[in-house]
């Protein structure tokens, strides 16, 4: 039988879940679909760290479980910070839309220096939270580069890994993430 301890991931995304659970070893990992929650979350915040308590504390309170959420999203330099927050939601046209607007918002912009963040938020019931924070820094091509991961993957130039997200394989992206990053300091907050 499995002694760690059961967190519920404030996620439908098994793709986030699994590397949640890559990244943090010690505990066990549920969606929140499995664990029962069917409620819809309004992400209102102003900020990542806004959005992830947000999450965290509705799945926590419905369920009376602990809780894990993260928001996270691209900042590029030239737009102000833009898309943040809006990243998923930026053209409304979903991920290639977004990367359409993107490019078509930097045209004739040479300084597209961009990293992306993330907020991470562990909830319990009765109020008690943690936080990790992280960021990944690069810059943002003029024309897609790799078929790997999602969303913006294919535009950022990671300076870690000296290639696009979109030409890591998992492996490498995970090794220098912002959500893997930010995995980590709340693992260190732990």
């Amino acid at each position: 039988m499995d002694k760690r301890k059961r967190i519920v991931v404030a996620s439908g995304n098994a793709h986030k879940i699994t590397e949640i659970a890559d990244i943090l070893k010690d505990f066990e990992f549920v969606s929140m679909k499995d664990a029962g929650f069917e409620g819809d979350i309004v992400e209102d915040g102003a900020s990542f760290k806004e959005n992830a308590l947000i999450k965290a504390k509705t799945v926590a309170e419905a369920l009376n479980m602990t809780a894990l959420a993260d928001d996270s999203g691209l900042c590029v330099d030239a737009l102000g910070g833009a898309p943040g927050i809006y990243s998923a939601r930026f053209s409304g046209e979903g991920d290639e839309g977004n990367r359409r607007l993107l490019l078509k918002q930097l045209e004739g912009i040479d300084d597209r220096r961009a990293h992306f963040e993330c907020a991470v938020c562990l909830y319990s019931p009765g109020g008690r939270m943690l936080f990790g924070v992280g960021k990944t820094y690069g810059h943002i091509l003029h024309e897609e580069r790799g078929d790997n991961g999602f969303g913006y993957d294919c535009l950022f130039y990671s300076d870690d890994l000296k290639m696009s997200f979109g030409e890591a394989t998992e492996e490498q992206k995970n090794g220098v993430s912002h959500r893997a990053r930010a995995l980590k300091d709340l693992e260190n907050a732990l």
